[in-house]
């Protein structure tokens, strides 16, 4: 049964391939538009790097989310095929009145539009293929550049997926097919080790307490907790990782265990690179936080294999990107979330916060400073909307949570749009609705629960 269903989704993905081939033996202009995150990031590239090695005419459009004035633009571009990632398929109906060919390569929910015959739909929805957890944007950008024999690019789909927080429990679904493609190419290794990050750039402490995935409670987003736990266990925290000697290493491995067995596990490395972009789980954290400091072409230029000067500018906004996260944290924790019946929020007019809101729900979640049993919504005003990063976990999903369906259904009754995945969702609507869409929100959440 599971084979079938991915047999389908493959079959899809070859029209879409054969589609592409047919507009890059034409020599046509091919516009890509995609996310801005690392998922939306990795999903263009993957596309991007097979067109380069084509010798194909395209462009790329890197944007927060796709909405109605963006569309009636690019509606009238004469660009031969358009190719959506990481968004698209809440847009069919809209996207089906294109005159040129369309691609859509997405992982989000679905409705039931059909396609026409000039667009090709990929999503592992439409399949019965879990969206959150078993294919991200990118991988769904990768089945097609697969369908072009581009197996050596099925890494970027796999740091599109740790972007997406789809790896940190083991690749499944088309997700592991694809790991099977990135090692048959030859370009990926997974070995064991430490999950924490920047090894070689930072101190100790702050490798440590940048380790978001997987959490380290009472380290994780704390710079003092972290200090204490390594005063602890004898180890200087001014040192960087690579720096520290065989035992030491072991005594940290040891100690981390006892936090967070999950923080040693399956490291994914590719080793033509360069040793900053060497852990793809590392490399899906720069993209991030270009794609969160709204450097998009920063982020698709390092993908694209640009280095030195470029890379050493998207390290500084990664550095300061953690550290917001690290006093976003510490806001959380003072403040603490608002509790609703079945849901919980975070409200902020600060412009720091607003870029990392969804980041600290999420974290929060996974560290205890926010309460796990219930889905949190994080706020963030815009001018006269607000913006809504809904965050859950696995467990509340399993009782019934779907926060992509709340979040659509809810902001559509306040002439706002929203959506997303069921343990991870979006939404935008006007200022004054606030309270009024919360309090939906929080009915729909228990009409979730108690109906499951």
């Amino acid at each position: 049964m599971i084979q079938n269903k991915q047999h389908s989704l493959l079959n899809r993905a070859k029209q879409a391939s054969n589609m592409l081939k047919e507009h890059i033996d034409n020599n046509d202009v091919i516009r890509l538009v995609s996310h801005n995150d690392a998922d939306g990031i990795s999903a263009a590239a993957v596309l991007a790097n097979a067109l380069k090695e084509e010798n194909a005419q395209f462009h790329i459009t890197i944007i927060p989310r796709l909405k109605e004035d963006v569309i009636n633009k690019l509606r009238s571009d004469d660009s031969s095929l358009f190719i959506f990632t990481d968004m698209g398929s809440a847009y069919v109906k809209e996207l089906n009145t294109f005159k040129n060919d369309v691609i859509i390569a997405d992982h989000h929910q679905v409705d039931d539009t059909e396609s026409e015959s000039h667009l090709v739909h990929i999503n592992p929805h439409i399949f019965g293929i879990d969206g959150s957890k078993e294919l991200s944007g990118a991988g769904s950008s990768y089945l097609i550049a697969r369908g072009l024999d581009k197996k050596h690019l099925a890494y970027f789909a796999l740091i599109g997926a740790f972007g997406d927080m789809q790896g940190q429990n083991g690749f499944i679904g088309m997700n592991k097919m694809i790991v099977e493609d990135a090692k048959e190419s030859g370009v990926l290794e997974i070995h064991e080790g430490l999950k924490i990050v920047s090894k070689s750039t930072q101190p100790l402490f702050k490798s440590l307490a940048y380790t978001f995935s997987p959490p380290l409670p009472g380290i994780s987003g704390d710079f003092e907790g972290s200090q204490e736990f390594l005063e602890k266990i004898g180890l200087s925290y001014g040192i960087k990782f690579t720096d520290l000697e065989g035992e030491e290493a072991d005594v940290l491995k040891d100690e981390l265990i006892k936090v967070n067995p999950d923080i040693f596990d399956n490291c994914y490395t590719v080793p033509k690179e360069i040793p900053l972009l060497r852990d793809l789980e590392e490399y899906a954290y720069i993209l991030d936080a270009c794609g969160k400091n709204k450097k998009f072409g920063l982020g698709l230029g390092i993908a694209l294999g640009e280095r030195e000067k470029v890379l050493d500018v998207a390290v500084k906004l990664q550095q300061e990107y953690r550290d917001q996260i690290v006093k976003g944290l510490e806001w959380a924790k003072r403040e603490g979330a608002t509790q609703l019946n079945t849901i919980q929020y975070l409200y902020s007019e600060d412009k720091v916060l607003k870029s990392v809101m969804g980041t600290i729900a999420s974290i929060g979640l996974s560290v205890d400073i926010l309460d796990n049993s219930k889905p949190v919504l994080g706020l963030s005003r815009l001018h006269k909307d607000i913006k809504i990063s809904g965050r859950t976990t696995r467990d509340m999903v399993d009782k019934g949570v779907d926060l992509g369906k709340a979040l659509k259904d809810c902001s559509n009754n306040f002439t706002g749009q929203g959506g997303g995945h069921d343990i991870a969702a979006g939404a935008m609507i006007p200022l004054e609705s606030k309270d009024a869409f919360l309090k939906l929100v929080d009915e729909m959440v228990e009409h979730q629960l108690t109906n499951n």
